[in-house]
């Protein structure tokens, strides 16, 4: 049993750590917008690479594990270039757009409440925005 568990140690090791990562970074580029792009990284690397590798490796259920890591962190370094390659000034200038467009308010007031962080009243003005 020890050697047994001895084989997959190292495997389920790195399974740890790029699952603690990927699933951030992937959570990050859906929150800017990019469904369809992480969808489509998501199908060429995890299924299509890791899953192909994975049965070609002819390694049973550890060969498919291994194909699936592969995958995984390819997955993973694909979308962290996305990450760290995007204007995020220009992301946000973009959602203010948004916001003003679907009645968010003025700019005028958009800049104020950012300005002036969850309000610009008094404490008072607080509890009665969020009197129940």
């Amino acid at each position: 049993m020890q050697a047994a568990v001895g084989k997959v140690a190292y495997r389920l090791a790195v399974t740890m750590v790029l699952n603690s990562v990927q699933p951030v970074i992937s959570g990050v580029a859906i929150g800017g917008g990019w469904q369809a792009l992480v969808a489509y990284i998501n199908l060429g690397c995890y299924y299509a690479l890791g899953f192909c590798l994975g049965y070609l490796l002819r390694l049973g259920a550890q060969g498919i594990w291994a194909g699936m890591l592969c995958g995984t962190a390819l997955q993973t370094l694909v979308l962290l270039a996305v990450i760290w390659n995007t204007d995020w000034e220009a992301e946000a200038a973009q959602a203010k757009e948004r916001i003003i467009a679907w009645g968010g308010g003025s700019e005028e007031e958009v800049e104020q409440q950012q300005q002036g962080g969850l309000g610009t009243g008094t404490a008072g003005d607080l509890k009665e925005s969020f009197r129940v």
